[in-house]
Formats: C-alpha cells, sequence, structure tokens
C-alpha cells in the first residue's frame, strides 16, 4: 500500500487471518488505518468448525482469577482487533504505539461511510479461497458466541444503502448532464484560441 495520512479498508469478503496479517504490517509502517464492515469478514471452514474452536478458546481462562485474564471478545470488531494484535509486538512501546492507529467498526460509521474505502486483492476470499471449500462469515460467528448489536447493525446498514444508493444515482445523473451540456456548447473560434493559450483545451 502507498503511504497515505489515512487509509479505510472495507473488509467485507476478505478472509481474517490474511487481513490481520497486512494490516499489521501497515500499522507498524506507521500507517493509520480504519477497518469498517468488520462483520462481513469471512473466515475459512464451516460456522459449526469455527464454534467449536471459538468453544475451545473460551475455556482458557485464568485459573486463580479468570476475571484477572484472556478476555474472549464476541463482537466482530474486537475479534479483528485481537487477531492483529496477535501479530503485533503490542508489548513494546512500538507495538503499542501501533495498535493505536488502529480502529475497528461493524458496520460503516458517519466520517467513514463519505470516504473512499479500499480492499486488498491478496485477502479477498474469492481470489485466495478455492470454490468448493467451506467458510462463514464472523457476524454470524459473532452472533453465536453471544454479540448481541447483529440486528441493529443490519438496520443502520440497509438504511445506508438506501442513501448510498439514491446519492449515486444523483451523481451519475449529474455526470450526465454535465457530458451533454458540454456536447451542446458551442465555442467561437476566438474564445477556443483564447482556451488553448491557457491550458483549457
Amino acid at each position: 500500500m502507498s503511504f497515505a495520512k489515512q487509509i479505510v479498508v472495507d473488509c467485507r469478503g476478505h478472509l481474517l487471518g490474511r487481513l490481520a496479517s497486512v494490516l499489521a504490517k501497515e500499522l507498524l509502517n506507521g500507517q493509520h488505518v480504519v477497518c469498517v464492515r468488520t462483520e462481513d469478514i469471512n473466515i475459512s471452514g464451516s460456522l459449526y468448525r469455527n464454534k467449536l474452536k471459538y468453544a475451545a478458546f473460551r475455556r482458557k481462562k485464568m485459573n486463580s482469577n479468570p476475571r484477572r485474564g484472556l478476555y474472549h471478545y464476541r463482537s466482530p470488531a474486537k475479534i479483528l482487533w485481537r487477531t492483529i494484535r496477535g501479530m503485533v509486538p503490542h508489548k513494546t512501546a512500538r507495538g503499542a504505539a501501533a495498535l493505536d492507529r488502529l480502529k475497528s467498526y461493524e458496520g460503516m460509521p458517519h466520517p467513514f461511510d463519505r470516504k473512499k474505502k479500499m480492499v486488498i486483492p491478496a485477502c479477498l476470499k474469492v481470489l485466495r479461497l478455492r470454490p468448493e471449500r467451506k467458510f462463514c462469515r464472523l457476524g454470524d460467528l459473532s452472533k453465536e458466541v453471544g454479540w448481541k448489536q447483529s440486528d441493529v447493525v443490519d438496520r443502520l446498514e440497509n438504511q445506508r444503502k438506501v442513501k448510498s444508493e439514491a446519492f449515486h444515482k444523483k451523481k451519475l445523473s449529474a455526470k450526465k448532464d454535465r457530458a451533454d451540456a458540454l456536447a451542446k456548447v458551442k465555442v467561437s473560434a476566438e474564445d477556443q484560441q483564447i482556451l488553448e493559450a491557457a491550458g483549457y483545451a
């Protein structure tokens, strides 16, 4: 990735581990990263298999005082955050600073729904996973293990998509109107010369 002030990654259709490894490297290089639509991340393997893996993970706790350690995050944004944390030396100052440059969200909250999003082709499920292989959504896994905001996120996403489609149609019609106006306009030879001299021909 080329260095930018902040990059917004649309996580839909990306594989969890591959996405986490690419983003971990970018964060350590000093890049600010925002991950949106984390509930649409894919994980290889069936939902049943991944539920078994998560159940085994949930059993791991501190023996003397479970409140002290091994927190099992349920929300997709926190699961992605924890996956990336495992790929960063988070106990050093450099690693802690890298994690501070990461923000992850379910859905697409306000400032980022208006920003340019990017995908990472090396992490896309359609390009990396054989078509006959099983996979599941991170949002479905989270819902199964105790994440309660799934319905709220779905409702907000449906509202956002309606507004987004209206904006896109308006943008396309404005572009068409401008092209039609440019095709119809007549410029005199004298004005054409002035425009060419100014570099607008």
